[in-house]
């Protein structure tokens, strides 16, 4: 039974963010979006990212070089090699979390599924 405290979810968001998936790459509404405001959880609408630290990394999904903190929590992915974010409040599946490869000075890359978040421009 889903949780009435959660917000309702398309087939689509719910093998993204319960399950696990992926969505295919240079498909999300948010790869090549770059407006003022706040990312969300689509699953509890906890914020996740400011736009501030969203960059183009070219990989086809959002890359962010750092969450909003204690928004974001990281643990080792069932693959062994990567690590998996998920949001510290619901669990809700977001994607991985990259570091080393030098893209911005923080060096890290948060690879996020758009169907895994909400826009919320600045100001709303």
């Amino acid at each position: 039974m889903a949780n009435p405290d959660y917000n309702p979810l398309t087939a689509e968001e719910s093998y993204i963010i319960e399950n696990k998936g992926t969505e295919p790459p240079f498909s999300g509404e948010y790869d090549d979006f770059y407006e003022p405001g706040t990312y969300i959880c689509r699953r509890c609408n906890t914020p996740l990212y400011n736009s501030t630290s969203k960059f183009n990394a070219g990989c086809g999904w959002p890359a962010f070089d750092e969450e909003i903190e204690g928004a974001v929590k990281q643990l080792p992915d069932a693959d062994g090699f990567r690590t998996e974010i998920l949001c510290a409040s619901c669990d809700g599946h977001l994607g991985h979390v990259f570091k080393g490869e030098n893209h911005t000075p923080k060096n890290t890359r948060h690879c996020v599924n758009s169907l895994s978040m909400k826009f919320i421009k600045e100001g709303n």
